[in-house]
């Protein structure tokens, strides 16, 4: 051990005349661990939170999905199936069909966005059967349905009223018809339940006053709930020849969605599709179809490391105010050791260690006792959460090194700054004038 590290941790250590001293550098290495534990608990917090998020966003959608520009029918999406299925990192393949339609249900009407799926398929892309809270997945088409032409406006209501009639004997029986999965949110607000009857209204053939969009009856099949209020409010699910039927498309679909081995190769398959299929199919990653929440996260995240880095700014002022005072009162002891031949450069170097030292142990306990509280936290979720307003019953948290690894390099950091204005100072005495006065 040099004899700077070794005075400057025998300056850290409480005696008669310092120990107010010692007990302000105490109280500010505290500052630095309270500061430290709560950006580690933050951070890992928003990185928990963006995991569930990112988590319940493509197990509702898939990883990647492949359409045409401007969305026009893939009429040969089983040629396009086939040659997806070559390509490395895909594991399921499944075409869908999506557009946006009305739900009539009794007198109230409901915007959604109607996706047709492939039953079999659907859940090698999607955690659509595992997220199913009530029913299931019997979508098997119907050839009970309102027909499609389109009569005059003055008897569209009437049309309307036709569909949405309760069933009787001489009519299709519920069971018979074709089944629709509901978000629980929507389900809500319409007030259906399972085997409802309810009509989807297509705005397809809806070009003037004297025409109608389709109609099509559908019972309710399902429940879904995904833990995110946009998706659980607005999408619905059908089959594909449902679907077809009801928004014209004949044989064609609006595309294929992918699941991958990893979801981080999203990229890279995305690549390879624009390589093997050409114009004028255009792949999209899940990174792609929700760009803007995701950078948004991602900014939320730094903006808090900025906002909780002030906590240990504020100890770093504390450490200049204690150092001033330490470098006051040992002026004496500078003088001396100038005296005996210390350079400039060595007393520097010891107020230097003393911030140092001061800001690693607050560091490194900070570290810990984020550490322990986000284990806690993971283990026994002590901190819960209203299910009836979240998404989640409890607070999560993901721990990260890099986030552990960036919060100690920024304490360092600032525990280093904050010490080169009193050292300065310290290296600056007149030993002469120091001695002559003390």
């Amino acid at each position: 051990m040099n004899y700077q590290l070794f005075i400057a941790s025998r300056y850290l250590r409480s005696k008669r005349r310092t120990r107010f001293i010692s007990l302000i550098t105490y109280i500010t290495a505290g500052g630095v661990t309270i500061g430290v534990a709560a950006l580690v608990i933050v951070l890992s917090v928003m990185n928990g939170l963006e995991t569930e998020v990112r988590d319940r966003i493509i197990g509702a959608e898939a990883h990647v999905r492949v359409t045409q520009f401007h969305e026009e029918p893939m009429m040969d999406y089983l040629t396009v199936a086939s040659r997806l299925g070559n390509i490395p990192h895909i594991t399921g393949v499944s075409p869908f069909i999506q557009s946006k339609g009305m739900l009539r249900f009794g007198k109230g009407i409901e915007g959604a966005v109607i996706k047709g799926i492939d039953p079999a398929s659907v859940g090698q892309v999607s955690d659509l059967p595992r997220i199913l809270i009530a029913g299931d997945l019997s979508l098997e088409p119907d050839t009970a349905h309102i027909p499609s032409q389109n009569p005059s406006s003055d008897s569209f209501r009437r049309h309307l009223d036709e569909a949405v009639r309760v069933p009787t004997d001489s009519d299709a029986q519920p069971n018979s018809l074709s089944g629709i999965v509901i978000g629980r949110q929507l389900a809500f607000r319409m007030g259906t339940v399972i085997g409802d009857s309810v009509v989807v209204i297509s705005p397809v053939g809806f070009t003037s006053l004297l025409s109608t969009p389709r109609l099509k009856r559908f019972r309710v099949a399902g429940i879904f709930e995904t833990g995110i209020f946009e998706y659980d409010d607005m999408f619905t699910y059908v089959s594909l020849p449902a679907a077809q039927e009801l928004f014209d498309m004949g044989s064609g679909v609006t595309g294929i969605e992918m699941k991958l081995y990893h979801r981080e190769m999203a990229e890279v398959v995305s690549r390879s599709i624009e390589s093997t299929l050409g114009y004028p199919y255009f792949p999209r990653t899940w990174m792609d179809m929700h760009s803007t929440l995701f950078r948004w996260m991602k900014l939320e995240k730094w903006l808090y490391t900025i906002l909780l880095s002030l906590i240990i700014l504020v100890a770093a002022f504390n450490i200049v105010s204690s150092q001033i005072m330490m470098v006051l009162e040992k002026r004496r002891e500078i003088g001396i050791l100038k005296a005996m031949g210390a350079s400039r450069e060595g007393i520097m170097q010891i107020f230097l260690y003393e911030g140092i030292i001061v800001g690693a142990l607050g560091t490194v306990l900070g570290l810990i006792l984020g550490y322990l509280l986000c284990w806690a936290q993971q283990t026994y979720k002590f901190f819960s959460l209203p299910g009836d307003v979240y998404f989640l019953s409890y607070l999560p948290v993901r721990m990260q090194v890099l986030d552990f690894v960036t919060v100690a390099l920024v304490a360092l950091g600032l525990s280093l700054l904050a010490t080169v204005y009193p050292a300065r100072r310290a290296a600056a005495l007149d030993p002469v004038e120091v001695i002559r006065y003390e």
